[in-house]
């Protein structure tokens, strides 16, 4: 069986993050996390779908999910099994206890990610869980982060929305008969990624949550910032090709 590039790419991520999920899983909670006040259930639905996502793609990276696919249901029970492991073993850390209704947020992120991954298959996949993430971890602590921690918070808005921005691009070239660098593929890549900011941020300061337009500012930043350097980048490829062809 051949295995592609981004395939590799997934199994390296899976197998680093898999780990990791672990390990913080299974030390006492840290008190930064006790001062921020966040909601370990959203935590609890995060990894979770991140983990069905790394493990389906893994398996299946160009894929949708089917129910006639063995793989599916191996990703199910590797799910499931990992959720009870899990909170079997945090009910002997220090801190921590073993949670029914922690399995629960558990299985709701692996029920989640296959149902995502049964309409889309990897990029626009990829997109969707990068919004879920992005907007579970603005609002799941009721303390701002940006009080605990600022340069955490300053990077959390320029680097998860540019991302989120980038990925929106790859799914325009890959889908849309739009290209850059067109005037309309400028706004195109530019207005989801700003809905999807100014979205989070409404349900922000309708969940009763502090408002900073330092975040919003900083995180449309981020956006622009990808967005305008594909267009320039495929703008200047546009006139070498042109200036080639003259020649």
């Amino acid at each position: 069986m051949i295995v592609s590039r981004r395939q590799k790419l997934i199994i390296i991520l899976l197998l680093t993050y898999w780990p990791a999920l672990f390990v913080l899983a299974h030390i006492p909670i840290p008190q930064l996390v006790r001062k921020a006040d966040v909601s370990d259930k959203n935590l609890h639905f995060i990894a979770y779908l991140i983990l069905v996502f790394l493990l389906w793609f893994a398996f299946s990276p160009d894929r949708k999910v089917s129910g006639r696919r063995v793989a599916v249901w191996l990703v199910f029970a590797a799910g499931i099994c990992y959720g009870v492991l899990d909170e079997l073993l945090q009910g002997v850390v220090a801190g921590r206890s073993c949670d029914v209704m922690d399995f629960v947020a558990d299985l709701t992120g692996v029920i989640t990610g296959l149902i995502i991954f049964t309409f889309f298959t990897f990029w626009p996949a990829l997109l969707i869980v990068t919004g879920i993430t992005v907007f579970a971890l603005t609002n799941l602590a009721r303390v701002s982060l940006a009080e605990l921690m600022p340069a955490a918070n300053v990077a959390f808005h320029l680097s998860a929305y540019a991302f989120f921005a980038a990925l929106w691009i790859q799914n325009i070239n890959l889908f849309s008969s739009i290209r850059a660098p067109k005037i309309k593929w400028l706004i195109v890549a530019s207005v989801l990624p700003l809905c999807f900011l100014a979205a989070v941020k409404f349900f922000s300061v309708a969940a009763g949550r502090d408002f900073r337009w330092q975040d919003v500012v900083i995180a449309a930043a981020g956006i622009l910032a990808v967005v305008v350097a594909t267009y320039l980048f495929a703008f200047v490829r546009c006139r070498r090709i042109e200036t080639s062809a003259d020649a």
